[in-house]
């Protein structure tokens, strides 16, 4: 149990990167909560969290902790050179970490807490899916490390909707202690977190509510200050009008400078005081509003999806329509054949053919023009630069490709950078920008989420709404699921079943 006096919070920390600022007069203090840190993609979020854990060190301001806190922490990605030791042993260096290796009595407690066999203790950690390795982490970090306090960056990350559930009742129900928890999920957060604090280029916004809650307040301060900085605009304004016309009289009547000068302190005054108002960077992620001229986008009939090595089938599809405009979202557990079914799709599209064989299990709109987003974006060409990768698409030219680029965020002096030194997130933004410039009517987005910030995915539901595009989706963010689908499809025993809303899916996973 965390000790009560525990702190950890930062006094008007700052940190760069060389001459680059990653975030400046972050002010806050961590209590008994679980807190959600929220911000957009290169706010700093990681950053923040390795100053706090002291992997790192602030160029200005201080880290404040109590005297002797313990801080357990798991980031983002996975630490590599864990994949040859057995369960046991990755278990084991958390127990090390805080000198109590010898006490393997408190592993076998956990193993059977969390429901792992000692067959898969036994066995390579690295044998196990990404989602397990994570939960095992995690769990080790929150028992086994004794902390005072939990940091945990991107929990969610490479877990699916079941083990997302797991972990939303460990740390509701099983891990009592306090937490900070950076997290893109939005139903996550409002299910995990109780306070929320936002980074921002001015610092940091907390708010004793949950994620939307915390939202709708922040959005709501953001248009108050903007609209008292306009009326303080529009008087600034007006003052000036009439200190210049006292000017004028002031050369035939030297008593009227004493008017005018009061006049300009006044100004000098409302702008010392000037509302500061926040002005998010422009970043927009857009997707083509291309329309399919027919009814029906994709048509498939006898199609049997199986494993990549053709020894198994995962799905058959008898007959399935795609309307125009439809946005479908595949549920299904993990391993059901969701991510799969796209990777069939996408091979089946052909640009070249106008018109697809009448019999073929899988049939396109003639019309059709079909993008693919891959999760593990390994198509991405790392060494390519950001520029030389846009503007390579169709009909682009250089002077296009730097543009879009600017209006998607990506500052002047990045863009002639390879694409691999760009975070997670701004190679998702990169990857729609591009699809966008192949003028597409027909996505497939699998786990298109997975690294966008909130901004982006909020920018992404906005687009699928307000274009004509046909989508065909995998996401374990349930969220954005409710928000962007217009019809679900479940994979239940190998068939494509039809459901209303995915609440039974969603509730079934726990």
């Amino acid at each position: 149990m965390a000790a009560r006096q525990a702190v950890l919070g930062m006094e008007s920390g700052a940190f760069h990167y060389g001459a680059t600022p990653v975030f400046s007069d972050v002010s806050f203090l961590l209590d008994d909560a679980k807190t959600a840190l929220v911000g957009e993609n290169g706010a700093g979020k990681s950053t923040l969290l390795k100053c706090l854990a002291g992997e790192l060190e602030l160029d200005r301001g201080q880290v404040v902790r109590s005297r002797g806190l313990r801080v357990g922490s798991l980031p983002q990605d996975t630490p590599e050179g864990l994949g040859d030791l057995t369960v046991r042993d990755v278990l084991r260096r958390s127990l090390e970490k805080v000198g109590q290796g010898d006490d393997e009595w408190r592993i076998d407690v956990l193993l059977d807490e969390i429901g792992v066999s000692y067959e898969t203790a036994e066995g390579r950690f690295g044998a196990l899916s990404g989602g397990w390795q994570r939960l095992i982490l995690i769990a080790a970090a929150a028992r086994l490390e004794d902390p005072d306090i939990l940091i945990l960056d991107e929990p969610t990350n490479h877990l699916d909707l079941g083990n997302i559930n797991v972990l939303e009742r460990w740390l509701t129900q099983d891990f009592e202690i306090p937490m900070l928890i950076v997290s893109h999920d939005r139903e996550f957060l409002n299910r995990v977190t109780e306070r929320t604090l936002f980074l921002r280029a001015d610092g940091v916004h907390a708010f004793k509510t949950t994620f939307s809650v915390a939202r709708e307040q922040l959005l709501s301060r953001d248009a108050t200050a903007a609209a008292q900085r306009k009326l303080e605009e529009k008087e600034i304004k007006r003052l000036e009008a009439a200190a210049a016309r006292y000017k004028v009289w002031a050369v035939k009547n030297p008593g009227l400078n004493k008017r005018k000068n009061a006049i300009e302190t006044r100004i000098a005054r409302i702008e010392a005081d000037r509302t500061q108002t926040y002005v998010s960077r422009e970043r927009r992620l857009e997707l083509a509003d291309g329309e399919i001229d027919a009814k029906v986008a994709l048509r498939l009939s006898n199609l049997a999806v199986k494993t990549p090595d053709g020894a198994r089938t995962l799905i058959t599809i008898d007959r399935l329509n795609i309307a125009a405009g439809e946005r479908v979202a595949l549920l299904g557990v993990n391993g059901a054949g969701k991510s799969t079914l796209l990777n069939v799709l996408a091979s089946a599209f052909d640009p070249e053919r106008e018109h697809y064989d009448g019999q073929a299990p899988v049939r396109f709109n003639p019309a059709a023009r079909l993008v693919y987003f891959d999760q593990s974006m390994r198509d991405l060409p790392l060494k390519t630069s950001l520029l030389d990768y846009v503007a390579a698409a169709p009909d682009a030219t250089e002077k296009d490709a730097i543009k879009l680029l600017a209006q998607a965020g990506f500052a002047f002096t990045r863009i002639r950078e390879p694409i691999g030194v760009l975070s997670y997130g701004e190679r998702s933004r990169l990857m729609f920008l591009r699809m966008k410039l192949e003028k597409p009517n027909l996505y497939l987005l699998d786990e298109p989420t997975n690294h966008l910030d909130i901004e982006g995915q909020e920018d992404l539901e906005a687009q699928l709404d307000e274009t004509d595009v046909s989508c065909i989706f995998v996401s374990h963010d349930r969220y954005f699921t409710r928000a962007a689908a217009t019809r679900f499809l479940e994979i239940r025993k190998g068939r494509l079943v039809e459901v209303e809303d995915p609440e039974a899916f969603f509730d079934a996973q726990g």
